[in-house]
């Protein structure tokens, strides 16, 4: 709470990093945060992807998804979240097992949708929590320090709520039919807000095309998370290679 009241104060923080690599190739990071009469800091983990691919085997044009997500982690997906709330326990195990595997051959973190137990079962890198799942502190409590934990976000309550977290996904930042349930789009000047209220790294959700990657980067996000953009693209590993490229070229203008 204390850093939505701080980002409340002034349009925009100053940020600055000090990074620790871990076992899983992500950063721990001492965060500081500096205003002109105050300062504070905490510790995180920084992802270490930069475009992160959410599954939906409803949305992969009749493919396989351990397909599509194999497609993807070939056109250099480091980041991908199982996110099959319809799937029972033991279909979820099985198939978080197959993408265990497929993730660990690319060097790439498996994080799995509000199913703590499945994630510590097939040894994951992490959870992603919904804003109304469980409370952050209780999912650390459970995973311990080292793995990875993402909260969807929609509002700036969410976002206040979801701090002691490692990063939070944000949106819908443009509009898209996977996330009409969650309202009109916010816009990028709702997406800069949001990067200017947290005090971890926010990812930028929802309609999310090459062309739109430098109007994020600029607002501040750490980086996107997509889903039909590439699980439903024609060439998922050709749709993941262009977007892991605008972000990196994004990265080189600044």
């Amino acid at each position: 709470m204390h850093g939505y009241l701080l980002a409340q104060s002034l349009p925009r923080l100053e940020r600055g990093y000090d990074e620790e690599k871990t076992t899983s190739g992500s950063f721990r990071v001492r965060v500081r945060f500096r205003t002109p009469n105050r300062s504070r800091e905490r510790l995180c983990t920084l992802p270490a992807f930069r475009v992160y691919f959410v599954t939906d085997r409803k949305q992969t044009a009749d493919r396989p998804l351990v397909d599509v997500v194999h497609a993807a982690l070939d056109g250099g997906i480091r980041g991908v979240q199982l996110r099959e709330k319809d799937l029972d326990g033991r279909a979820l195990h099985t198939l978080a097992e197959r993408l265990r595997v497929l993730t660990r051959r690319y060097d790439a973190r498996l994080l799995v949708n509000d199913r703590i137990d499945v994630a510590l079962a097939v040894e994951a890198d992490g959870v992603h929590l919904g804003h109304d799942s469980f409370p952050v502190e209780t999912a650390r409590n459970l995973l311990g320090p080292k793995r990875l934990i993402g909260v969807s976000t929609h509002s700036e309550a969410e976002i206040a709520a979801a701090q002691a977290a490692d990063f939070i996904v944000f949106g819908p930042v443009y509009a898209t039919p996977s996330k009409a349930a969650y309202g009109v789009p916010q816009g990028p000047d709702r997406l800069r807000q949001a990067v200017a209220l947290s005090t971890v790294p926010v990812f930028a959700i929802g309609g999310i095309t090459v062309d739109r990657v430098p109007e994020i980067i600029e607002a501040g996000a750490r980086g996107i998370a997509l889903i039909s953009a590439i699980g439903a693209a024609p060439d998922p590993a050709h749709a993941a290679r262009a977007l892991v490229r605008a972000v990196e070229q994004e990265d080189r203008r600044r």
